[in-house]
């Protein structure tokens, strides 16, 4: 994980993995990059927004935590923050990666996802505010804001 540090002015994204993945569409594809792994439309639309508005982003992955785009991603894998018998990567460590990684910082953090990304996005980065500028939208509802957002070229619209 890359150690460019949040600083005041600057932003960083925090986009939710995807349950497709690469593998599913090509098997043979091997260790890939972790911003090519996920292939669901969902992480397309969140990866275009990170790359629009953040001077960083990263991956929350429920299995190897926050992830830099360039960090390779070995073989598939199903992990979920919803089904704790999967194993999920714990608070404790997210807590340990947003300081090793320097993502806390004084600069602001927006974060996409649904609700169980925002609990252990807000534990995580504690006493860092979090900002989810789509907060309580179903689903097509968020993906729909957050590509008007892109096209728009406002990261927190008005609400």
């Amino acid at each position: 994980m890359s150690n460019q540090a949040i600083t005041s002015g600057t932003t960083l994204v925090v986009v939710p993995c995807g349950k497709a993945k690469i593998w599913d569409k090509s098997p043979q594809a091997g260790p890939t990059a972790a911003r090519d792994v996920y292939v669901g439309s969902p992480f397309k639309v969140n990866r275009t927004y990170a790359e629009r508005f953040g001077d960083r982003w990263v991956i929350l992955s429920a299995k190897y935590g926050l992830i830099d785009p360039d960090d390779i991603i070995e073989e598939p894998y199903n992990v979920t923050f919803k089904d704790v018998r999967t194993n999920p990567v714990g608070i404790g460590t997210l807590r340990a990666q947003v300081t090793d990684a320097h993502l806390g910082g004084n600069g602001l953090v927006l974060a996409l996802g649904g609700k169980d990304y925002r609990r252990v996005l807000q534990a995580a980065f504690a006493p860092t505010e979090v900002v989810f500028p789509f907060a309580g939208l179903p689903l097509g509802y968020a993906l729909r804001a957050t590509k008007r957002a892109v096209v728009e070229g406002v990261a927190i619209p008005a609400h």
